[in-house]
């Protein structure tokens, strides 16, 4: 699986609308209005770097209001879940 995190710079007045949108595209997982240099954060997971291609070029960029997109792919993804888990090996 493919995570990306998609920084969209929006127009103001278009904001809570696209966000809305953004939730109904497929291969975004969460969409999040934030404070700061961008606007929107949506979090798209896919199973290829296809997919990811066309969800941030083909959709998202296409999107009314979307003034501009940078993305950034994850390497790794870590969880306190998955660190206690780890942690907690040979403790038995």
């Amino acid at each position: 699986m493919i995570s990306a995190f998609v920084l969209i710079s929006a127009r103001p007045d278009r904001i809570a609308d696209l966000a809305s949108e953004l939730a109904d595209v497929e291969g975004v997982a969460e969409v999040y209005s934030v404070a700061g240099d961008v606007d929107v954060i949506a979090i798209v997971r896919v199973h290829e770097h296809e997919q990811l291609a066309d969800v941030v070029t083909g959709h998202i960029a296409r999107l009314y209001g979307v003034v501009s997109t940078r993305s950034m792919v994850a390497y790794r993804a870590y969880s306190r879940h998955d660190l206690e888990a780890m942690f907690a090996l040979g403790s038995d």
